[in-house]
Formats: C-alpha cells, sequence, structure tokens
C-alpha cells in the first residue's frame, strides 16, 4: 500500500486520554482479580490459564495502544517514544508501521497465512471438548495438572468416555498436552508445522488463540483489539473448563455434560457462537497484518 493512500486519524489529547482512560477500567476488571488471588497465594484453575498459559502480564495489557494511522495530539504524546516502534510527526507521536522489525515480518506473514486460510475453512464442531479429557486419560492423581479439584468421573470411567469418542483434536496447542497413550486416540495427528493445515474456526482453543496473536503483534495492535480477543479468550476459557472432566462447581461453573447427547448439544451451541464472535475478530487481525506488511512491500 503507498503510503499516500493511508489516511491517518488526529486524536486531541481529551480524546486519547478518555480512550486510554476507558481501556484501563475495561481490562482491570479482569487483572485486578487476577493480581489479588496471586498476592493471596490463591490458583483459579480457569482465569489463571489466561496469564500463566499465554504469559502477557497484567501491567502490558492495561497498556493502552492507538493502532496504526492514528496520530496523538500535544505534547504529552511523546510519553509513547519509550517505545521504539512510535515516531514523532508535525502533529504529534504515532506507531510506525515500518518499524515492525525485519526478524518479525516472516512471522506476520505466517501469521497472516494462518489467519486467511481460518477465515475460510468449513468450521468442524463434532469434537465436543474431549481434549480436556485427553489430558487426563490414564493419568495417576498427583500427574493430573489441576489435582487440587476432585474430577467429576472416576479414571475408569473418564477412559471409558474417551476411548468411546471420537476424539477429533484439530489444535496441536491442545493436542500436545494429550497423554502418551490418548494420542494414537485423536483422529489427527497436528503438529506444529502443520498448523496452519489444521486450524478451523470451530475449535474453540484457535478463538482463544486470536488473544494471542493479538498481543504478538503489539504495540501496532489497538489495544481495543486486544481487549476484544482477551474478552472471547476468557468467556471460551469458562465454557473449555466446564466441559472438561473437573467438577468446578464450588467456583460456580455448572459442568457441560459431553458425555451425553444433551451436553454435546451445548457444548456445540457455544462452539458455534464462539466461531461467530470470533471472525470479525480474525478480520481485524488480518487486516493488521496486512498493514504491516504493506511497507516495504
Amino acid at each position: 500500500m503507498p503510503a499516500t493512500a493511508v489516511k491517518t486519524a488526529l486524536l486531541a489529547e481529551p480524546v486519547w486520554r478518555d480512550r486510554q482512560a476507558a481501556h484501563e477500567r475495561r481490562v482491570r476488571a479482569w487483572t485486578d482479580p487476577h493480581q489479588a488471588r496471586a498476592a493471596r497465594g490463591e490458583k483459579h484453575p480457569v482465569y489463571d490459564f489466561l496469564f500463566s498459559y499465554y504469559g502477557f502480564r497484567p501491567a502490558w495489557l492495561r497498556r493502552w495502544h492507538p493502532g496504526p494511522d492514528v496520530i496523538l495530539g500535544e505534547e504529552a504524546a511523546k510519553d509513547f517514544l519509550r517505545w521504539s516502534e512510535y515516531r514523532e510527526t508535525d502533529d504529534g507521536v504515532m506507531v510506525d508501521p515500518a518499524k515492525l522489525p525485519v526478524h518479525r515480518r516472516a512471522f506476520v506473514a505466517w501469521l497472516r497465512e494462518l489467519l486467511s486460510a481460518t477465515l475460510e475453512r468449513p468450521a468442524f464442531f463434532g469434537c465436543y471438548g474431549l481434549h480436556e479429557w485427553a489430558m487426563v486419560y490414564r493419568q495417576t492423581p498427583d500427574e493430573i495438572r489441576h489435582n487440587a479439584w476432585p474430577l467429576r468421573f472416576t479414571p475408569d470411567e473418564i477412559a471409558r468416555i474417551v476411548e468411546a469418542g471420537p476424539v477429533t483434536c484439530t489444535h496441536f496447542d491442545a493436542f500436545r498436552f494429550f497423554t502418551t497413550p490418548a494420542r494414537p486416540l485423536n483422529r489427527l495427528q497436528p503438529a506444529r508445522a502443520t498448523t496452519a493445515q489444521f486450524e478451523q474456526r470451530g475449535c474453540l482453543h484457535a478463538n482463544m488463540d486470536l488473544y494471542k496473536w493479538a498481543f504478538k503483534l503489539a504495540p501496532f495492535t489497538p489495544a481495543k483489539l486486544v481487549a476484544d480477543c482477551f474478552e472471547l479468550a476468557r468467556d471460551v476459557r469458562e465454557v473449555d473448563m466446564r466441559a472438561s472432566p473437573y467438577d468446578l462447581r464450588t467456583l460456580g461453573f455448572a459442568p457441560i455434560s459431553i458425555e451425553n447427547a444433551a451436553g454435546r448439544a451445548e457444548y456445540e451451541h457455544h462452539q458455534r457462537a464462539f466461531a461467530e464472535r470470533g471472525q470479525p475478530l480474525r478480520r481485524r487481525l488480518l487486516a493488521l497484518t496486512e498493514r504491516l506488511l504493506a511497507v516495504g512491500a
């Protein structure tokens, strides 16, 4: 895209300050409880995942960035120059796509292809959340990841449910946590190198990972997009763990009983809703990758 074709928006300080404050208020509703639990030494099997697995610190999530082609007016905007991706203009300060490091372009190009393929590939709704069950399949109590929380079934009954399947996990970053005896039960054998060949929008984890892709492109990613993706990931994570073999009713999470037909129908209902919510976020991320790659193309 030629530089002359790019339209920029100039935000006066009161406007961008308001957006910055609104973003922080929104995000602190999620980060403050997490940090309070951490200070007390409490673990949460549902929400901790969004910070421990994804590894994006609460303080980073609270940071507001406007995204490309937005100029922040007035002297106070110079605070943003502490990030190397920003530059000063005659009108203010803006994040500069040309400052995407050369070594990052290969990742952004790969992500563009992944997002594009996932957008177009037909969704699959027949996995029924058995990935969480496959992660505890034939494990001893000491080996189970969330062993501070009870399971809804005995190990033998969990094994029976998994073996009755079908186990059809398309997401490598879920499949890689399957127990060794569970892996051959999966109809697919996704690998890191084949991620783009298997990823599909009906997968809960593929929609959760939109948050990962959003923050990996920061500070080029508009903070609102990062927060929107986090909100979806949080909602997905709740359903993911409700459909798991763990009994989390004491935390207020009623189980989704995927071991029976009614529970599978409920799970699929959530899958379809998340797939619908994820598509516009995926398109916004795809547009961002294309904007970043257009510079110097």
